[in-house]
């Protein structure tokens, strides 16, 4: 992981999907994802800019297992937009498991971005849904605020943390996962992948001790 650095007043703290259903006895429960709470709970202190992404999806949704005949959790499917991994229901909209932690610090956040909202198209990126064409108008919201930098944290790392980090590189920011302040699903090599995916694309790693606030944050 890299070495220090200093928040600045443009730049912003994505926290992705601090979700019940994310989080131990829920319907997806990533593997301590609840750890990552109080990590990023001190963050948010540290950021002039919070925004939040939040899954919310409707009922029968086109990525559930359950949505398609003798199919199981973590089976595949070839969608209209490509390959996709069927999950859990998860995060459906209005239930307890969709909302946020409840020990999340959340009323900082200046932007809670929904995805994976379109029964059709399954949606990791706070930049584009899966198909790699619709965009969410998050691009255009942070260059408009002259926003430079993005430190992603949240869940999961493998799969919504990378590819936002990938997309949010693509859209010329500088980004950074603060990854104590990750946890991963890590299903059939998907960590990996994801770490590597980050190394070629120059978005660096660190840890949450690394970020000090500078003096016109908070």
């Amino acid at each position: 992981m890299s070495g220090g650095v200093v928040v600045g007043p443009q730049d912003v703290l994505l926290a992705v999907d601090l979700q019940n259903d994310f989080c131990p006895g829920g319907a997806l429960a990533i593997p301590r994802g609840d750890e990552t709470i109080p990590t990023i709970n001190g963050l948010i202190g540290r950021f002039r800019h919070v925004l939040l992404t939040q899954d919310w999806h409707p009922a029968g949704h086109l990525s559930f297992a359950s949505s398609h005949r003798d199919k199981k959790p973590f089976e595949t499917i070839q969608a209209s937009y490509g390959f996709q991994i069927l999950w859990p229901d998860h995060c459906v909209q209005g239930s307890a498991g969709a909302a946020f932690h409840p020990d999340l610090a959340g009323a900082k956040a200046e932007l809670i971005l929904r995805k994976g909202v379109d029964p059709a198209i399954d949606s990791y990126s706070a930049f584009r849904e899966n198909d790699r064409i619709t965009r969410t108008g998050l691009a255009g919201y942070l260059h408009e605020r002259g926003i430079r930098r993005l430190f992603i944290a949240g869940l999961a790392l493998d799969f919504c943390v990378r590819y936002s980090a990938e997309d949010a590189r693509s859209e010329e920011f500088e980004v950074f996962v603060v990854e104590d302040a990750c946890r991963a699903i890590d299903t059939d090599g998907s960590l990996a992948a994801a770490l590597a995916s980050l190394h070629e694309r120059g978005i660096r790693r660190l840890s949450a001790g690394s970020i000090e606030t500078g003096n016109a944050c908070g």
